[in-house]
């Protein structure tokens, strides 16, 4: 009989011992084995997609090229000068001048009737023919001309002078580039200080060097530097002066700081700090010595140390002392704010063995206003002031545009910033959902997927383990918490992230400009080791006030600016205490509203560079400082930031796309121009620009077309020089009182001009200049 299904069955059962048998396990086996071969590869798959692209990964990265490119595009645009050839910035040393957490001292000149009325050299009509410093201006001695003469160096600072009769030697330290370390250089002047050669470094040791304090001493002339991380203070003699000089005597063991010597009432007096006792208060200390001979034995004064005060109060040394009507003067330096924050002069009255007593006195010193854009506008804390055989008196002052520290300051800014940043992302990806907990689980010890019950009755029993997993926690629970009260569909939720998102931007901004940005300083360019100065003027009404007061307040601060001049055609003027101003603001009323009044002859100006700029014009003080540059470089030329190309058969006036199209340009508008004042103001009111005038006043336009042509009709040569500025904006469309509205007439106005001028003195079409003709690449 035969049973359904028991051959199957049979089959089945005698298959586990039957021929069959071998067939089928095989085959099990493989399928087994390729099932635990792809679950090991799935499983691979899994954790490598949960270790490198998950949710949280990927918006990560993505955060960081979005952010990243931001701060790349911001940088490029606020930071990057495409207009610097390869010549690089003009009077910088590719080695020198580098960033200094100590600063970027230099030193400036000042005269005075006495040593309490010092004004700075600009101020002396002081000029110089061969670099257009008309006229000279501070600093006169910089880390570009010291390493342009071939010493590398990153700042100058602690100048003293040496009068050897009509020649003045300037010695002061500077902070060596390569080696970072101080030494002493000098430099010697023969025209009282308009200009300086650099001689060289006068006295270099293995450590550092600073305060070359210089005298005289029975014909002999010696320096005392400091020399404190020797530790000891040593004496120098001059065997060919100024260059070198031997060791002639230790005078103290002990690591004094910005030291003097002085002879008073028949004995000598050392005056210098010791910051290296226990419980000395650093730049607070004050330690006097007596002897009968610089040379010593030098003996402590009995009340020593004299101070050890705050360092606000002038204890530490800043220069070299004075007399004056029979008083002698100590200078020393206020460090509260930051370390050199400024000298301070003290009247001694009691000079004795046992005693010392002086008191304060102003030195009538006016703080500079421009900030970081003047060379002393962040501290000065070295004064030495001597009076010259002429009776007057002569100073030298180091000065520095930063605080001390500002380079690890920004950069700490910067960093700061950037943590905020990241901050903000990880607040994005919670808000998102893009990450789910702030602190993954399994960070924590007690979540762990494998530990011993020793390990886990540790974890519960150890008071900060269970601290950390409950703030863990509370962390990852907030995550869920801020989804459920900024719901992201309203526009609230997305108001809210807008605003997060903006900030990072905005933190992302900070970063790189305190990081990437410098010190924030709108320097001047010297032109032959020179600094000078120029005067702004502009010509306005009543009606754009408001673009005067910004124009003021903003120019003002540029490093070059001597003076404002606003020439005022209509209108009641102004109040000089309206204006918000770091130079002085003189304010010309015009009897007649006309467009020559921009260049009528003016003796109270006392630069020869003058900048003819409109006041709804606004553009970087490193602009102009460029622009200024370049005029000295050919002061009888027009050199301005807006060019023009007029040519053509009738001629057409047109805007600067047309020059650029054409790649060249021949006049330069003097909205925004430097201008010889003499040259041009002469030549703009002789005899043969009379009828030019008189079509200026009949169009009430063209004054600047004119100049142009007038500079063509007497040259053979160049009269133009363009500028690019990095950017510039009209103000005036804010404030609603634009001089030209209709462009079409007004360039149909011109037009007309052009016709006529070109009748009265010649066509300009055949003096085309090329853009991107200079090496530095600031005519692009």
């Amino acid at each position: 009989m035969v049973v359904p299904g028991a051959v199957g069955a049979g089959g089945v059962g005698s298959g586990a011992g039957g021929t069959s048998s071998p067939t089928v396990g095989g085959s099990c086996r493989d399928v087994n084995l390729k099932c635990l071969f792809r679950w090991r590869w799935e499983y691979q798959q899994h954790l490598l997609h949960q270790r490198f692209l998950s949710s949280e990964l990927v918006f990560f990265l993505c955060c960081l090229v979005l952010y990243g490119s931001i701060g790349m595009l911001f940088g490029w645009l606020m930071f990057n000068k495409p207009y610097v050839g390869a010549g690089g910035v003009v009077g910088l040393s590719s080695v020198g001048c580098q960033e200094d957490n100590e600063g970027s001292w230099s030193i400036g000149l000042f005269y005075g009737n006495s040593p309490f009325s010092l004004k700075p050299i600009e101020t002396m009509n002081v000029w110089k023919n061969e670099s257009a410093a008309w006229p000279v201006a501070n600093p006169v001695i910089t880390c570009a001309s010291v390493s342009d003469s071939g010493f590398a160096s990153n700042f100058v600072a602690d100048p003293f002078l040496y009068v050897q009769g009509d020649t003045l030697y300037l010695f002061y330290e500077t902070k060596n580039s390569i080696t970072m370390q101080g030494d002493i250089g000098v430099a010697k002047s023969t025209d009282n200080g308009a200009s300086w050669q650099q001689l060289g470094i006068a006295l270099d040791e293995e450590w550092h060097l600073s305060y070359p304090y210089v005298f005289n001493h029975l014909d002999k002339i010696y320096m005392m530097p400091e020399g404190s991380a020797k530790g000891e203070l040593r004496l120098y003699r001059a065997v060919n002066f100024p260059l070198q000089w031997t060791l002639e005597k230790i005078l103290i063991k002990k690591p004094l700081v910005d030291s003097f010597i002085i002879k008073h009432d028949g004995e000598y007096w050392l005056f210098g700090s010791d910051h290296s006792d226990f419980g000395t208060k650093k730049n607070g200390q004050l330690e006097i010595w007596h002897s009968s001979s610089p040379l010593g034995p030098w003996k402590p004064h009995k009340k020593n140390p004299i101070y050890n005060v705050n360092k606000s109060l002038g204890a530490r040394n800043g220069g070299r002392p004075f007399l004056y009507k029979g008083n002698l003067y100590r200078v020393g330096q206020d460090c509260g704010e930051t370390y050199g924050r400024r000298v301070r002069v003290f009247k001694v009255e009691i000079l004795t063995k046992d005693d010392y007593k002086e008191v304060e006195v102003s030195l009538g010193f006016e703080e500079p206003r421009k900030g970081r854009n003047a060379w002393n506008g962040a501290r000065y804390h070295h004064l030495d002031v001597q009076q010259l055989s002429s009776g007057q008196w002569i100073g030298v002052m180091d000065g520095d545009r930063v605080p001390s520290g500002d380079l690890v300051h920004r950069f700490l800014i910067g960093c700061a910033s950037l943590a905020s940043v990241a901050a903000i992302v990880v607040v994005l990806g919670l808000l998102l959902g893009a990450v789910k907990c702030i602190i993954p689980l399994n960070w924590c010890a007690y979540y762990s997927g494998k530990r011993s019950d020793t390990l886990l009755v540790w974890e519960r029993s150890n008071a900060f383990s269970s601290k950390v997993r409950r703030f863990c926690g509370r962390l990852n629970r907030a995550a869920s918490s801020l989804r459920i009260k900024i719901r992201l569909n309203t526009w609230a939720g997305r108001l809210v992230l807008a605003v997060i998102f903006t900030v990072g931007v905005v933190l992302i901004f900070t970063s790189v400009k305190y990081i990437y940005g410098g010190n924030g300083a709108e320097e001047p360019y010297p032109l032959k080791g020179s600094y000078s100065q120029f005067t702004l003027l502009t010509m306005t009404y009543d009606a754009r006030l408001w673009n005067l007061k910004m124009y003021v307040k903003h120019y003002s601060r540029c490093s070059s600016v001597k003076e404002i001049v606003v020439v005022w055609n209509k209108g009641i003027p102004p109040k000089l205490s309206d204006l918000d101003s770091a130079v002085p603001v003189r304010i010309r009323v015009e009897k007649k509203n006309s467009l020559n009044n921009r260049f009528r002859k003016d003796e109270l100006i006392e630069t020869r560079a003058v900048l003819e700029l409109d006041d709804d014009i606004m553009m970087t003080c490193d602009d102009i400082e460029r622009g200024f540059n370049v005029w000295r470089q050919h002061p009888e030329r027009i050199v301005g930031f807006y060019p023009r190309l007029i040519s053509g058969s009738p001629l057409k006036y047109r805007g600067e796309k047309y020059a650029r199209k054409h790649k060249g340009y021949n006049m330069i508008l003097t909205g925004a121009a430097f201008l010889d004042s003499k040259l041009a103001f002469e030549m703009y009111w002789g005899e043969g620009a009379k009828a030019g005038r008189e079509l200026v006043d009949k169009y009430f336009n063209c004054e600047d077309v004119l100049l142009n042509y007038l500079y063509a009709n007497a040259s053979t040569s160049g009269t133009v020089e363009y500028v690019r500025p990095t950017w510039a904006i009209d103000t005036s469309k804010f404030s609603g009182a634009a001089i030209s509205r209709n462009t079409q007439v007004h360039y149909k106005i011109r037009s007309n001009c052009l016709q006529k001028f070109s009748e009265m003195y010649g066509s300009l079409s055949r003096r085309k200049s090329e853009f991107d003709g200079r090496k530095d690449g600031w005519d692009l």
